[in-house]
């Protein structure tokens, strides 16, 4: 939108399809330097590519600049109004994966600058190698001058060079005389500790130099000489040049703000109803008076006592939109101080007046992410001996053994040990104590159920359990699946699963279908695609299984994968895309869109995913070692992998006589 200063008219330029908070956060637009024109960046009908696009305020008319073909995105204009500048997603290089014939295309970004006009020289022009050619004094002067130019949109795509800048993960970018800001972010694949730079690009060196490691971001002054940088938590001004240093911050933390918290309080009530009432999927509010509702709440905000009475009432605000993920949480609240505690990764119990090692927990034998630091070789401790002392200091039995490993998380400590409750030939060894054991016990409940799996089908079926659908979801199925994609069928238990990214890559592994055989001289025949499993699979679900642990069941069924088991999931597609923070730091959640299915029917939200065999938990054998749900499964993968339908490999043909 377009508002004119004086008058205060409002003129909408143009509609995005596809954004959603961060996006329009940072969306912006780069005005010509004579004002008349302004150009950015949308998607409009292909969510996966961007074009560029231009608005002339003289013609009032918005013209597409690029194709969309690619992702083009942070248009600039030169400074002196002849070139436009774009980052543009077109080198391809595909990245294979190493586990399998997948590839992705990452660190594609280059930068791109077009003319104007079809007249203006180009920026890479070819250079006399035997001949200079002097600038006359006057030719400078002109330089100086703001020039008007009108855009000749018409076949502008066709007039861009690239520019000899590396591809990348490049970002925002200013443009300078003669030279070119821009951001370059870590490159996918890159350490974590990889940091991003502002960059300065200089046309007559033709090369970049960095100007300053870890910003973040970067704001140019008007007459273009400094540059304001957010890196690591500051804000500085330095020049923009090669090899800067933020020596002097801004005193962010002089800054001083008086606030009254009553007052601030009904700002962030009011925020919070304004952002469901303008980002909510549905505008109708499900039906609700939102009105009303900011009446009926927002009264009791002059009761609150307490930001976190606040909370309270916005949670019972946003609840009656009866959608999943509704979530207020954060703001200027207290805390009490905590202290950590060292863990050993063993369970213990007291022996007459001594901690007795009872049992250590193994993880799993596939998985060296968190041992038990009791395993580590040459230590030599056993289930059964004992701990007497900490750091020196012997154990109160009468107390929790943390007690004693107060304050010591991930901290270097000495053990007093021995095979007896006795100090009488003890030893001393050092550990480094975990800061939780909540991933180590939970490997180690994978496996019990993994091993249940293969004990109880002879080795012929996979388990695989899927903890969500973010990054530790992913990394579970795809290790799990393939350390076991020999064999026969599949156990997927994605129960308790709490969800994260739409899991279509989870489901694509799991209905991969067999489209060729190899046969070879020597070794064993293999099937295409090479990491597929083509024999049956079912899956586990149950009630605290939602959002992406919703999709991703109702995708398998969508797919006819197989059967699911156990009991219906939490039911919660209504989904989230992020949403404004709030004055104090504190945030909400806005569900900016929700699921329906092909067939033009919503996601069932506050119900979820029935299952096709219904197996209600039974806690009591469960806590003695029977998992009811999961027996179920290893009886039903079992009956299709004996059923007539099963996919069976074919028998390779005769060889042929081909002379």
């Amino acid at each position: 939108m377009l508002i004119d200063a004086k008058s205060g008219e409002v003129k909408n330029i143009d509609n995005g399809k596809f954004l959603f908070e961060g996006d329009l956060s940072n969306f912006s637009v780069s005005w010509s330097p004579d004002s008349r024109y302004f150009s950015y960046s949308l998607s409009k009908k292909n969510r996966a590519t961007s074009a560029i696009y231009l608005y002339d305020s003289k013609a009032d008319k918005v013209s597409q600049l690029t194709s969309g073909f690619y992702s083009d995105t942070n248009p600039t204009f030169s400074k002196d109004g002849k070139y436009l500048f774009f980052t543009t997603n077109r080198n391809f290089d595909p990245q294979y994966s190493d586990v399998d014939n997948t590839f992705i295309y990452a660190n594609t970004s280059g930068v791109a600058v077009g003319t104007l006009t079809k007249n203006i020289p180009s920026l890479i022009s070819l250079k006399n190698q035997d001949f200079g050619v002097e600038e006359k004094e006057d030719e400078d002067k002109e330089k100086e001058k703001v020039e008007s130019f009108e855009f000749e949109t018409e076949n502008f795509e066709e007039r861009l060079e690239m520019l000899p800048i590396e591809n990348g993960n490049l970002g925002q970018m200013a443009a300078l005389e003669g030279q070119l800001l821009y951001l370059r972010n870590p490159n996918t694949g890159s350490p974590e500790d990889a940091k991003s730079s502002l960059q300065l690009y200089d046309f007559e060196k033709e090369k970049s130099e960095t100007v300053l490691e870890g910003v973040n971001g970067f704001m140019l002054s008007a007459n273009h000489k400094k540059v304001l940088v957010f890196a690591s938590g500051k804000a500085a001004v330095i020049d923009a040049a090669p090899t800067q240093k933020m020596e002097e911050a801004v005193p962010l933390q002089d800054m001083q703000m008086t606030v009254v918290p009553a007052d601030e309080w009904k700002q962030i009530f009011n925020d919070v109803w304004r952002f469901e009432r303008d980002y909510f999927y549905d505008p109708n509010m499900h039906g609700l008076d939102w009105d009303l509702m900011r009446k009926r709440y927002g009264g009791l905000v002059n009761q609150a006592g307490s930001r976190r009475d606040v909370n309270l009432i916005i949670g019972d605000l946003i609840a009656e939109l009866n959608a999943s993920h509704t979530y207020i949480s954060g703001g200027d609240v207290a805390s009490a101080s905590s202290i950590n505690v060292g863990y050993l990764g063993a369970n213990f119990v007291v022996d007459g007046k001594a901690y007795k090692i009872q049992k250590i927990i193994n993880g799993a034998p596939w998985d060296v992410e968190v041992p038990s630091p009791l395993t580590k070789p040459g230590i030599n401790i056993n289930e059964g001996d004992y701990i007497l002392a900490i750091n020196g200091q012997p154990i109160d039995p009468s107390q929790s053994i943390y007690a004693s490993l107060q304050g010591l998380a991930g901290k270097t400590v000495q053990l007093t040990v021995n095979s007896k409750a006795s100090l009488e030939g003890a030893r001393n060894i050092l550990i480094e104590t975990l800061d939780s054991e909540a991933r180590l016990r939970n490997l180690a409940w994978i496996n019990e159920f993994r091993k249940r799996v293969e004990e109880a089908t002879d080795g012929k079926i996979g388990y695989v359990f899927v903890p969500s659908t973010g990054v530790d979801g992913q990394n579970e199925l795809f290790r799990q699946f393939y350390g076991q994609m020999e064999k026969e069928g599949f156990i997927i238990d994605e129960r308790f699963n709490n969800g994260g990214q739409i899991p279509d890559r989870f489901v694509e592994l799991m209905d991969r279908g067999p489209l060729a055989f190899w046969a070879v001289r020597d070794g064993k025949d293999w099937a295409w695609p090479p990491s597929g499993n083509f024999g049956p699979k079912v899956m586990l679900i149950n009630g605290f299984s939602g959002s992406g642990g919703d999709a991703f069941p109702d995708f398998f069924r969508n797919r006819n994968i197989g059967p699911l088991i156990g009991t219906r999931t939490w039911g919660g597609l209504i989904g989230i895309s992020g949403a404004p923070s709030l004055i104090d730091g504190g945030s909400v959640t806005v569900p900016t869109f929700r699921m329906y299915d092909p067939d033009g029917t919503w996601f069932k939200e506050g119900h979820g995913v029935d299952p096709d065999i219904e197996v209600v938990e039974d806690f009591e054998s469960l806590a003695k070692g029977t998992d009811a749900q999961l027996e179920a499964a290893i009886k039903e993968v079992l009956r299709l992998l004996n059923s007539n339908d099963k996919f069976s490999p074919p028998a390779r043909p005769s060889y042929e006589k081909r002379n």
